[in-house]
């Protein structure tokens, strides 16, 4: 039920275009600022009201909430609005899976804008195996959709610098729909940047140094500066928000729901306000700048604009928010724990949208040959990046036997659509299991199972778990096993936002207890899979060097 909502609000009102705060009353009607009028003698401790905060960049699936469990949770901290690029469940399930975001979206008090995902899959079916495929006529009508706002982002940068045909259609597709397309280019500088921009892309979040965002800025796009649970900008990109206001906006991309419920985009503007960038520019990135580009309509606390705003108790580091109104109703108010748009624990009318083909596994399909002097190639994963390193190792003793093994472990991909398929083994190093395996279907982007473990009995445990939930995350430590099913597509949970974020705490424990250190480990093994992003990946169909965009020799049976 929604909380009480009153038709008057008075505060310090916070006016970004304007630059200026002042006293007044904002009058709403049918939820619309009808009128704002000045006002004397507030107490100095009166609310501030200003525009929420806009998620720039979000993949809502990675909180592994539904939209309206992730609006719940987000309006909390003063989030009023997402971009969201549902590409994660379009690789699941198509235009179905879209449908799907869309729908229970319209659950929720909060402004969502949903993109047209535009890499399904991410880079090409012979790169790795996705449940359905989004080619440019689909795009076209997605983006002839009112729901629909954006182009997503664009991560087949090479085939953009390449001019293939199909790729170049899809960036048509949303010209001539007048709509913004976002961009996916990590390490992209120089020439390249600019060819990239000259195509009609106008957004970045994948900077991960000062100089890729000047570069980024240079050429004409907007930086989208990323802090989310597994990448992690905003300190190398910070400088860029004084540098080059209006030109700079703050996103999150994936957000784990144990990080969602601790904080949002609000976390961001109270560092940014500690570390002494100006007020203006920093409420610019977290609301105005998204507003403007995304042609969104959530409003500026102007008479005609949706009556959406919160109220914080300071405009300084310690920023608390108070309240949060959606559209003239109040969906979050802090003390009263009741939010609007919590999800159902139950699918009315049949099972919820789902794709899992994959069959159990033995321990003999996953083991590796003897290997002494044979070359092997390893991913080097780290903690809090998406890039990964290539190490290619010589080694004199079999698997897991010699030094030269250290901090090596067996990782797995199994493709999930397709019955009977051959899981793919590789290793990687950097996830610090000591006695215990991982697993899940959130994989990026084409969310195959993956697993990393010390053994293949774990492994093959923990996805042979995963199987049986259809779809879900697994942590073995130990003799101890912890789980959390995702039934929806196999990424996000029918439970509301706080019990999805206790159980996949818990399941972060329990991968800690099994060794591994990273602050997400879940999302860093999800994105070992992820094509796009340099340099070592692995698919289902082997490894894959993005600097190199071909395939290196994958280890079989």
């Amino acid at each position: 039920m929604p909380l009480p909502h009153p038709t008057t609000f008075s505060g310090h009102i916070v006016d970004i275009p304007g630059r200026r705060i002042y006293d007044g009353t904002i009058i709403v009607s049918d939820g619309t600022i009808a009128a704002i009028t000045p006002c004397d003698g507030l107490p100095a401790d009166a609310p501030y009201l200003l525009p929420g905060f806009i998620d720039s960049h979000v993949h809502i699936e990675s909180s592994m909430m539904t939209p309206a469990a992730f609006a719940a949770v987000a309006v909390r901290h003063g989030t009023v609005g997402a971009v969201a690029d549902p590409h994660e469940i379009a690789n699941v399930l198509g235009t179905a899976g879209i449908d799907f975001m869309t729908d229970n979206a319209r659950q929720a008090a909060f402004h969502f804008c949903f993109g047209a995902p535009s890499c399904v899959p991410s880079c090409g079916t012979d790169i790795e195996t996705a449940g359905a495929c989004l080619d440019s006529k689909v795009l076209a009508t997605l983006l002839a959709r009112p729901d629909i706002g954006f182009l997503a982002e664009m991560m087949n940068y090479v085939g953009v610098l390449a001019g293939d045909a199909e790729v170049l259609a899809r960036i048509e597709a949303a010209r001539r729909a007048g709509k913004p397309i976002d961009g996916h280019a990590p390490g992209l500088v120089g020439e390249e940047r600019r060819r990239y921009a000259a195509a009609g892309i106008s957004t970045d979040h994948e900077c991960a140094t000062i100089d890729e965002g000047r570069a980024c800025i240079a050429a004409g796009m907007k930086v989208l500066i990323r802090e989310g649970s597994a990448a992690k900008n905003f300190t190398a990109l910070e400088t860029l928000i004084d540098e080059a206001p209006g030109q700079v906006m703050l996103c999150t991309d994936d957000c784990h729901p144990d990080d969602l419920v601790r904080g949002h985009i609000n976390l961001l503007v109270r560092r940014a306000l500690a570390g002494g960038h100006d007020l203006w520019h920093v409420l610019e990135a977290a609301s105005a700048a998204p507003q403007r580009h995304y042609h969104l309509h959530c409003g500026l606390l102007r008479p005609g604009d949706p009556a959406t705003f919160v109220a914080a108790n300071t405009l300084t580091a310690n920023m608390q928010i108070m309240q949060t109104v959606v559209r003239g109703e109040v969906v979050y108010e802090a003390g009263n724990d009741t939010t609007t748009g919590v999800a159902s624990h139950e699918k009315e009318g049949g099972a919820w949208p789902n794709r899992m083909e994959a069959r159990p596994l033995a321990e003999a399909d996953i083991a590796t040959p003897q290997m002494p002097g044979r070359e092997v190639h390893v991913i080097v994963a780290t903690d809090g990046s998406l890039l990964t390193g290539h190490d290619i190792l010589t080694p004199a003793t079999p698997f897991g036997e010699g030094s030269e093994w250290q901090g090596v472990q067996k990782m797995v991909v199994l493709n999930r659509y397709t019955a009977g398929a051959r899981p793919m083994v590789g290793f990687v190093r950097g996830f610090g299991l000591k006695d215990g395996a991982m697993a899940a279907t959130v994989a990026h982007d084409c969310h195959n199972i993956v697993a990393i473990g010390t053994d293949d009995a774990r492994i093959t445990e923990a996805i042979n778990r995963v199987i049986a939930m259809g779809g879900g995350a697994v942590a073995i430590a130990g003799t101890e096993v912890c789980e959390v099913a995702l039934p929806i597509a196999g990424l996000m949970s029918p439970l509301d936002g706080d019990e999805v974020a206790r159980r996949t705490a818990a399941l972060t424990s329990a991968a800690r207890r099994a060794g591994c250190p990273m602050h997400a480990p879940f999302i860093t093994m999800a994105f070992m899979c992820l094509p796009v992003i340099p340099d070592l990946k692995m698919t289902d169909r082997g490894l894959f060097d993005a600097t190199q965009w071909r395939f290196v020799e994958e280890v079989k049976e």
